[in-house]
């Protein structure tokens, strides 16, 4: 990992964020993620992979009074995540853990919402990143099965998977859950109008019993194509990005059902 830190801040300055110049830095998906996810106050909150903690302390600024645990590979990824939940004044529980292995304790404990930013690429038809944390983190070395297994047997009956990622990935994800994980919803994530999603918002419960659910696509930026250096997110997104504001699947009497 990069010996150069940086600071960014995210939702408005809000949440600030100390993280490794060079290798994977979080961008907007983490932020996104920690929108969608539906907690409430009191609730207990797991990341796997929290890197540095972006997500987990984005949902944390905007939903307080949560018990929140992350659990990441990486030391150093694992190190910034502690210190930038004592730098964003919020308690927080960092496990240096494969997710594959975690602690006892852990493996006993139940929790109402899972949230999970999983490797994108399949290494078995993409190129390594050469930055070693940045592989770590865009790199699948750990299943997509194995992310939804842990999940689902980390959740309390009633609790919330949420993940994000990439669109061509949503068999994998799905396949994942069957007989794990009920009640999935799907938000796909548009750049633009017009344009295939490159993203999706995908959530379940555990012991959920009601039917898939594919809603339409969020519009991320406004207009047809990108039109210079200015921000152009749309209304929606830039609430969620600037101000914090929930990302909110729609009722599912609004979804658009599949098949």
């Amino acid at each position: 990992m990069s010996a150069t830190i940086t600071e960014n801040g995210y939702l408005d300055g809000r949440v600030r964020i100390r993280q490794p110049a060079r290798g994977y830095r979080a961008g907007v998906d983490p932020v996104l993620l920690a929108a969608s996810v539906p907690a409430r106050d009191g609730q207990r909150v797991l990341e796997l992979g929290c890197g540095v903690g972006t997500a987990l302390f984005c949902l944390g600024a905007r939903v307080p009074g949560l018990e929140l645990t992350g659990v990441e590979l990486q030391a150093e990824y694992a190190a910034l995540a502690q210190d930038n939940a004592a730098a964003n004044r919020q308690a927080a529980r960092i496990v240096t853990a494969d997710l594959a292995r975690l602690p006892g304790d852990l493996r006993q404990a139940r929790f109402d919402h899972v949230l999970a930013n999983p490797p994108y690429f399949d290494r078995g038809s993409s190129t390594m990143a050469e930055e070693p944390g940045r592989e770590m983190a865009m790199g699948e070395a750990t299943p997509l099965k194995s992310w939804v297994d842990v999940a689902a047997r980390r959740l309390a009956p009633g609790g919330y998977a949420s993940f994000i990622h990439r669109t061509e990935r949503l068999p994998d994800l799905l396949v994942a859950m069957l007989g794990r994980l009920g009640s999935v919803e799907v938000l796909p994530l548009q750049a633009r109008t017009g344009r295939a999603p490159g993203l999706v918002l995908v959530r379940a419960r555990k012991g959920g019993r009601a039917a898939f659910c594919l809603h339409a696509p969020v519009v991320m930026h406004a207009g047809a194509a990108h039109d210079g250096d200015r921000e152009s997110y749309t209304a929606q997104i830039r609430a969620v990005l600037r101000d914090g504001a929930a990302l909110e699947f729609p009722a599912r009497g609004r979804a658009r059902r599949a098949g």
